[in-house]
């Protein structure tokens, strides 16, 4: 029994030390492939919602994923893009509750 109580306290204070350590260490979130942007087939690239209103578009555009954009080998539409879709730099405890969805990314909204 006493050998079962400090095994649980090794594992609780290694969790806690692991705990405090993702408020420090720092780790990139990325857009999902499941982002929503705007394919620019006539150039075959794709643009941000963000960017739309000044990325001067053709008519021969599509809605889609950035998954999807990028299994057809398109490329960013301007720097507007490329920034928008830029990853940001969390600590380690905050990009794991963005990926599994307690708090929003940037872009989940578009």
């Amino acid at each position: 029994m006493r050998k079962n109580k400090k095994r649980l306290l090794w594992l609780v204070v290694f969790i806690f030390i692991m705990a405090i350590a993702s408020l420090f260490i720092r780790r990139e979130t990325h857009p999902s492939g499941d982002t929503r942007i705007i394919l620019e087939h006539t150039y075959k690239t794709y643009i941000a919602p963000l960017c739309f209103e000044t990325a001067n578009a053709t008519n021969f555009l599509g809605e889609s994923t950035l998954q999807n954009a990028q299994d057809l080998e398109y490329k960013p539409h301007s720097s507007c893009t490329e920034n928008a879709l830029k990853a940001e730099n969390d600590t380690l405890f905050l990009s794991i509750l963005k990926e599994i969805g307690i708090i929003d990314k940037k872009w989940d909204n578009w």
